[in-house]
């Protein structure tokens, strides 16, 4: 039986992000009733496929209401008084911004991330791109599922919850909104030294190109052997990680040199052999014959086509009956504990979540440095409101604690690679013996079965095997690795699916053992691509064109790398933009296919226009005329944007400031200080020595 089978969700709306909402509830097996769905794209068809069609009278029978944009919240109170509303609208439903247009190219500059997508450029006069997939409805979709689940679980009835896709954007870079909170820096969108290629890069091959990870010195050096140990690799220049960074242009042209001459596939292949992580980059195509997604059965027939399924393998186990929380409070998840064996970004944004809804997150970590997110701002935020100890795995004695938390936990998440919590008897299996009411939650980079299973695989270079990198770049320019988009989108899913697991554990007793492959959570977000593939559409890198829209893209303004976003919709922005742009006055009178048609004089008059202009004025003048336009944001213009202020999207933290959740709800949300490594090991362990005796 699925997940979410027997609860009820009704979509309201037409829009994509409140599909892609419903589209996660239903491949979890939630009966969901939609309310005039959008049904005009093929993208819009495939998320809204198997959904039921329904008017409003319906919404009585949901659990839970999802709508979109400006939907008149008390007329769907009058028909359910008790199901949780989450509305989803791009700048939300407050603030003094909360009526301007948007549309997913804007959204993408409003929130920073178009700055950060491909990492580090050579030349800044390279225009920042939005991602392939229509990527601002994904990440706002996710958010308001994940919210939305937990609203569900909420004692508060009719609780309301306030979706920014902009802000659920924003919070996939943790780390630069954490730093500008708390200092005021940002980094250069231009190239310094090796732009992060000493720990993840992109090397062309005979074929294509491959993705390496060699970030260990004795990866580094295994990495060489594969390459057949080339006499450049003993040079002093190269010899540690420090000489690489300050060498790295010449370094990558000797990688680059030896790795033309080899397929794609044979150097990953060859890489992982020596236990280097490597992938290769992908086409999309590529994966629908995958061995390894065959074997999960991620795909879904739709006639001759397949399109993604469920982005989480699930085992459902009876347990003890239907299971209510041990101690109640106003927040979702208040009387939960989660035991957090998870690190880096994906996990801990998961249990970052979970903390913030109420969840008692026992991080647990090793003796030394503990999470490597400490060494930066990550742990800051995502350390929020949690317990932290320290436990040597490697010590049956430490083993043994860990097992006797496992026994008083409602929550298990881990993302160590395959096999690595099965060899410390610490395993799902094993954990079921000891609390078999136990939720389990794993996440890897190809799922814990299948062919590929133990695979040595990174957030950013499963971007690049997916097809993700290559395809966000503007046309003839190689691809980059780009900012770390996986892993923090994948702590969504996982947060989502937790809640989700719960709901399940206290309405029927069954507990969830979930399996979530990286893999299948970054392709579930590219069904547009997928769909265009196998449609005679091959996806091939746009940058910032559009095929909807035109004039659409991103123009140079006046000072350093500042730039302005903007997507003519239709006739009537373009005509408002003729009036704002004296040189494009003659042409006030061309439709879509003429302005296609004219698109070079068109552009060449926009680019003279806009150098002249100040950025933040003449998008503020766009957006006053109806046309959705956004400047590039930084991290540090997100920290002091009035908007977001506004909305309470930033939490204080000494003299700073660190972001808060992508979404505002009436049940609020738990706040606290990150622990330090171990600080609550000895309070925790007397506890649970108490509790088990």
């Amino acid at each position: 039986m699925a997940l979410l089978s027997g609860l009820t969700v009704a979509q309201i709306g037409a829009g994509l992000a409140v599909a892609v909402s419903g589209r996660m509830f239903s491949d979890l097996g939630a009966a969901v009733l939609c309310v005039d769905p959008d049904l005009s794209t093929p993208l819009a068809a495939h998320l809204n496929a198997g959904k039921e069609s329904v008017t409003e009278d319906a919404l009585a029978r949901a659990d839970l209401i999802l709508c979109q944009d400006r939907s008149d919240m008390a007329s769907i109170r009058e028909r359910n008084a008790r199901a949780p509303i989450v509305s989803i609208s791009p700048y939300g439903r407050t603030g003094p911004a909360s009526d301007d247009p948007a549309t997913d190219l804007t959204l993408l500059y409003a929130s920073g991330i178009a700055r950060l997508l491909t990492g580090q450029v050579d030349d800044l006069n390279e225009a920042p791109i939005r991602p392939v997939g229509e990527q601002s409805a994904f990440i706002g979709g996710l958010a308001a599922a994940c919210a939305g689940m937990h609203a569900v679980l909420a004692p508060e009835p009719g609780a309301t919850v306030d979706v920014s896709p902009r802000e659920a954007l924003a919070t996939l870079a943790m780390t630069e909104l954490t730093r500008a909170g708390l200092t005021g820096r940002r980094g250069s969108r231009k190239r310094l030294t090796d732009g992060n290629g000493a720990t993840v890069c992109i090397l062309p091959a005979r074929d294509g190109y491959v993705a390496i990870s060699p970030r260990e010195e004795k990866q580094w050096a295994a990495w060489l052997a594969a390459m057949g140990s080339p006499e450049w690799g003993r040079e002093p220049r190269f010899a540690t990680k420090a000489d690489r960074v300050a060498h790295w242009d010449a370094l990558h042209a000797l990688m680059s040199e030896w790795s033309r001459g080899h397929d794609k596939q044979w150097i990953a292949d060859t890489a992982q052999a020596a236990h280097v992580p490597s992938f290769p980059l992908r086409e999309l195509s590529e994966h629908l014959t995958s061995p390894q997604l065959r074997h999960r059965g991620f795909w879904r027939d739709a006639g001759s086509i397949k399109m993604p399924g469920a982005p989480f393998g699930l085992t459902l186990h009876p347990g003890a009956g239907p299971l209510a929380w041990r101690t109640s409070g106003p927040l979702p998840l208040a009387g939960i504990r989660v035991l957090d064996f998870s690190w880096v970004i994906a996990g801990p944004t998961a249990t970052r979540y979970l903390a913030a809804m109420g969840a008692e997150v026992i991080k647990v970590e090793a003796p030394g440095r503990g999470d490597p997110g400490r060494a930066t701002e990550l742990h800051t935020a995502l350390g929020q409101a949690k317990k932290a100890i320290v436990l040597d795995l490697k010590r049956p004695e430490d083993r043994e604690a860990a097992r006797a938390l496992a026994k008083t936990s409602d929550v298990l998440v881990e993302n160590f690679a395959t096999g690595v919590m099965d060899r410390l008897d610490l395993g799902a299996e094993a954990l079921r013996a000891v609390n078999p009411n136990l939720i389990y939650v794993s996440a890897s980079g190809m799922g814990r079965t299948g062919p590929e299973a133990n695979a040595v695989a990174y957030g950013t270079l499963l971007q690049c095997y997916a097809g993700f990198a290559g395809l966000n770049r503007h046309p003839n320019i190689p691809p980059r690795v780009g900012f770390a988009w996986l892993d923090p989108m994948l702590g969504l899913m996982l947060a989502f699916a937790t809640a989700a697991s719960l709901w399940r554990r206290r309405t029927s007793g069954d507990v969830a053992r979930v399996d979530c492959s990286m893999i299948e959570a970054i392709l579930w977000t590219l069904s547009g691509p997928l769909l265009a593939t196998q449609t005679g559409s091959p996806a091939v890198p746009m940058g910032n064109r559009s095929d909807r829209y035109a004039p659409h893209g991103a123009w140079r303004c006046a000072g350093e790398d500042a730039w302005v976003s903007m997507a003519i919709r239709d006739d009537a922005d373009w005509r408002s933009l003729c009036r704002l742009v004296p040189g494009l006055a003659p042409l006030a009178s061309l439709d879509f296919s003429a302005r296609v048609a004219r698109e070079t004089e068109i552009d060449a008059e926009l680019t003279v226009w806009f150098q002249a202009q100040d950025a933040s004025e003449f998008a503020t003048a766009l957006s006053g005329s109806g046309i959705p336009a956004a400047t590039l944001a930084s991290s540090v213009d997100l920290v002091n944007n009035p908007h977001l202020r506004a909305r309470g999207f930033w939490d204080a933290h000494g003299s700073g400031v660190v972001p808060g959740l992508p979404w505002r709800a009436s049940f609020g949300r738990a706040i606290g200080p990150a622990p330090a490594l171990g600080a609550d090991t000895e309070a925790v362990l007397r506890t649970i020595s108490r509790s088990n005796q």
